[in-house]
């Protein structure tokens, strides 16, 4: 089965083929960082326009490229959640694109997309495992015994880690997206000058928050400014240092717990933020001491994109399931309502 898979669930076009036998095929992404740099984050009705210019000259340079214009078995596109005429072009398309070419199409889940990236690698996760979902909206620890077979372990409470990324870097007159340029500029920061706290980590359970660090930040740079005038290049390098290992320090103690909650010695990281390198480097070293291993995506296939959709439109494809031909987002969505494709199989047996 060869699947295209189409990803436009916010603010990066995404497509991708993958076919049971031979992988990933190919992708391709067009990302809309330029489009919203200047407003310091997403704007919806934006993304929605480019999504509409960018989406069908991608299908088509990625068709000829993957020699496949005439071999495409099934669809899969975001369902949700997202933003909702954002993922109302990608599931148009992806749903009149399968009705014209006459072959099934279903809608994916855009964090268990993220979620079963890491499977697309050459030495992939076996179950189960423990995920920590960290992207631009959600920040969650789900115990993962088999693919549709999740359980939410805990989730921000408040702002996501990526959106924290993106609003301390504001603070310090960094460029939208905020995560990439402050883990950039924490490279050459000080571990002496600030010290940030590690919210909800002096007491017990998986759920995160994040803004009381954003205000800490905040309070951070006005303060410098009171007293010193605004933060020069040291200070800010220093700041972006002192807020990423908090929230570093905050993941991994996070994820520890959750690992050794649920006696596992597999830890998926997926998202975004999942690229940062300080987060993948004190995962590594923390869960080494505890005889367990992180599995993650490949940079390109961390942040949103069409690989993983199609990835996991094909999983659910390939256990007899397909969407109707009525179009429908959801923009917010449970992943624990999602079906575990051994109970599919076993309805399909049934029958």
């Amino acid at each position: 089965m060869r699947v295209l898979g189409i990803e436009s669930s916010c603010d990066e076009t995404g497509v991708a083929i993958y076919d049971s036998e031979q992988g990933l095929l190919g992708h391709e992404l067009y990302s809309q960082i330029q489009v919203h740099s200047e407003y310091g984050g997403v704007v919806p009705e934006l993304a929605s326009r480019d999504h509409v210019r960018k989406l069908i000259p991608l299908i088509d340079s990625l068709l000829k490229s993957c020699d496949s214009e005439d071999r495409i078995d099934a669809i899969a596109y975001t369902e949700g959640p997202g933003l909702i005429g954002a993922l109302m072009v990608g599931a148009c398309a992806g749903r009149a694109l399968a009705y014209a070419w006459g072959i099934p199409a279903i809608g994916v889940h855009h964090m268990e997309g993220h979620l079963l990236a890491p499977l697309l690698e050459d030495s992939p996760p076996s179950f189960p495992f423990v995920a920590l979902l960290v992207s631009g909206g959600h920040t969650q620890l789900v115990q993962v015994e088999a693919i549709g077979k999740y359980t939410l372990l805990g989730e921000s409470l408040d702002d996501a880690a990526g959106e924290a990324f993106d609003k301390a870097a504001k603070m310090m007159d960094l460029d939208y997206p905020g995560g990439p340029n402050i883990a950039k500029l924490a490279e050459h920061g000080s571990a002496e000058r600030f010290k940030f706290p590690r919210p909800m980590c002096d007491r017990p359970g998986l759920d995160f928050s994040f803004s009381g660090l954003k205000t800490f930040t905040l309070n951070t740079v006005t303060k410098h400014a009171q007293v010193n005038g605004l933060p020069d290049d040291q200070c800010c390098a220093d700041i972006a240092f002192a807020f990423q290992e908090a929230v570093v320090d905050t993941l991994v103690i996070k994820c520890r717990r959750a690992l050794q909650a649920c006696d596992y010695s597999r830890l998926v990281i997926a998202g975004g933020v999942s690229a940062n390198k300080r987060l993948r480097e004190k995962l590594e070293a923390a869960l080494a001491k505890m005889n367990a291993t992180v599995f993650y995506a490949r940079p390109e296939l961390c942040t949103d994109n069409g690989a993983m959709i199609a990835f996991a439109g094909h999983q659910r494809l390939q256990a007899g399931l397909s969407s109707d031909l009525s179009v429908q987002v959801k923009p917010r969505w449970a992943m624990e309502d999602l079906p575990p494709l051994d109970s599919v199989n076993s309805e399909s047996e049934g029958a």
